[in-house]
């Protein structure tokens, strides 16, 4: 057999193996992306620079972030203050700089926001500071019962068209699955400038101090079952948009990279699994990857992008809701009164 090709292309940029590292606090620091490109990542995302960092005292800004947080008191302290932000605009941004002298793998920067307004000018920012492509990480929790989904959409469609405006270099947005149809969805974010889509960031969920009696910030990092969504949907739109998919949010291994690959996404982008064990699981994922096609004869990754999508499988409607209810009868009590799939 032929030497193996592990090579894919993502948002134009040609990457030496699909395994991504996602935004994450590992590329807080230079130290911290150098550690990574040594490890092996194909491409790292930056930390996402807020729009609450950008435009603190813009009044849009404050209308979209207040929908309904003063119902109570502790939602007041929710959002985090600006101190507490771990870079600053122009330190990100020399932050970007300096990587792109130091490391040769793409540096792709992040802007998370959602509120149309002058904190878009970052983009251009960020392309002149060398970034090599620009995720646009779009998070909004609504909860003002007359906002309207569709005005929502509007919203989130608005500051992709604001964003392309003003540079050249590729754009990928990433978002959450909570649209009424996501597919209607992505194909409005490719129409409106998107050149990759990457599915799908976490909803994350404040918990409660029973004892203070206090709104408490919860992270919780991924598990390898939350591929199940994200890959479902890539499998979903895998031939049906003209973007570039992603999948983030359950990639902790080869088999997660293989999955994803199979359903149709260019790269695989892993986080949790680096903050718990260290840049070092890239090169080991790229070990077992290697293995695995070898194994089971296949020369390149390529070979494999989108064989197991909606559009190549045999059955597709088990992506839909057919299997909805196969699933539900598979399930059966053993005789210790467990139940069993």
């Amino acid at each position: 057999m032929s030497k193996l090709d592990l090579s894919t292309t993502y948002l134009g940029l040609r990457l030496e193996h699909p395994v991504v590292a996602s935004a994450s606090p590992l590329s807080y620091t230079l130290e911290g992306i150098e550690r990574l490109a040594e490890a092996g990542a194909a491409a790292v995302v930056m930390y996402s620079l807020f729009e609450e960092q950008i435009e603190q005292e813009s009044h849009t800004l404050h209308h979209y972030l207040e929908y309904g947080t003063h119902s109570y008191a502790e939602a007041l302290d929710y959002f985090p203050k600006a101190h507490e932000f771990n870079l600053g605009p122009q330190e990100y941004l020399e932050l970007i700089r300096t990587a792109k002298e130091r490391v040769s793998i793409p540096i792709i920067g992040s802007l998370n926001g959602v509120s149309p307004g002058g904190w878009t000018e970052y983009a251009r920012l960020i392309e002149q500071a060398g970034a090599d492509a620009l995720e646009l990480n779009l998070y909004y929790l609504p909860t003002d019962p007359t906002l309207t989904g569709a005005e929502v959409e509007e919203m989130y469609l608005e500051v992709v068209r604001e964003v392309r405006r003003h540079i050249q270099i590729p754009v990928a947005v990433k978002v959450g699955p909570y649209f009424s149809n996501p597919a209607h969805m992505a194909a409005r974010f490719v129409q409106a400038g998107a050149d990759g889509l990457v599915l799908f960031n976490r909803f994350y969920q404040p918990d409660f101090d029973l004892e203070q009696l206090e709104v408490t910030p919860n992270l919780a990092l991924s598990r390898p079952e939350d591929l199940r969504l994200p890959l479902t949907w890539v499998a979903i739109l895998y031939g049906r948009i003209q973007a570039d998919l992603a999948i983030t949010s359950g990639v902790h291994g080869h088999l997660e990279v293989l999955k994803s690959m199979m359903a149709g996404a260019k790269v695989a982008m892993m986080a949790s699994e680096l903050l718990k064990k260290g840049p070092g699981r890239i090169k080991e994922t790229l070990q077992e990857l290697r293995t695995w096609m070898l194994t089971h004869e296949y020369e390149s990754i390529r070979q494999m992008q989108g064989s197991m999508s909606q559009l190549h499988v045999a059955n597709p409607e088990a992506f839909e809701r057919g299997n909805y209810m196969k699933v539900l009868r598979s399930w059966r009590p053993d005789p210790t009164g467990m139940l069993l799939g």
